[in-house]
């Protein structure tokens, strides 16, 4: 049995050892990039690691090279072991991811239910906004505004006085 320990740096390893198509895949998937669904991978659950996780839609994914053709009895008893914890599993064998990533995704993105429903509508962000401290009143910025700040600088420094930088005549050197 590992550690907790043992097991992040097992599931590190993997990370860090993936295959090419894993990290083909990975590179759809990750950031939300595949319909707005989060993914991890790598992930240990039970005496297991899973390539792909997506626990919100709980759906594991699993990359098979040539070997888990040798290994069918042990990859029922995974998948077995995952839909008991009410996950479903999805395989796809590396050379599908690398010759077709695209038809790989959208089955995938199928299988989560596609496109992930936002939790929240947010209207589209604002446009700029200027001011000065965190309690000022914001002003929104035109276009005309923006260019004009671009080009004459941001202003005096808050909590300055205006005037010359030069020290003054009085002092001596």
């Amino acid at each position: 049995m590992l550690t907790p320990t043992q097991i992040t740096a097992r599931a590190r390893d993997l990370r860090r050892g993936h295959t090419t198509a894993e990290a083909r895949l990975w590179n759809a998937l990750r950031a939300g990039r595949l319909g707005g669904w989060k993914w991890k991978r790598q992930v240990p659950l039970g005496p297991y690691f899973l390539d792909f996780l997506c626990r919100e839609a709980r759906l594991v994914v699993e990359l098979d090279g040539g070997q888990h053709s040798e290994t069918v009895d042990y990859d029922a008893r995974r998948t077995a072991f995952l839909e008991r914890r009410g996950l479903r599993v999805i395989r796809f064998w590396n050379f599908e991811v690398l010759e077709s990533r695209d038809d790989v995704c959208r089955t995938i993105l199928d299988a989560c239910g596609g496109e992930r429903p936002s939790a929240l509508s947010l209207p589209s962000p604002s446009p700029l906004r200027v001011g000065r401290g965190v309690h000022a009143a914001p002003r929104l910025l035109s276009p005309e505004r923006s260019e004009e700040r671009e080009r004459v600088g941001r202003g005096p420094t808050p909590g300055r006085r205006g005037g010359s930088c030069r020290r003054s005549s009085s002092r001596r050197r």
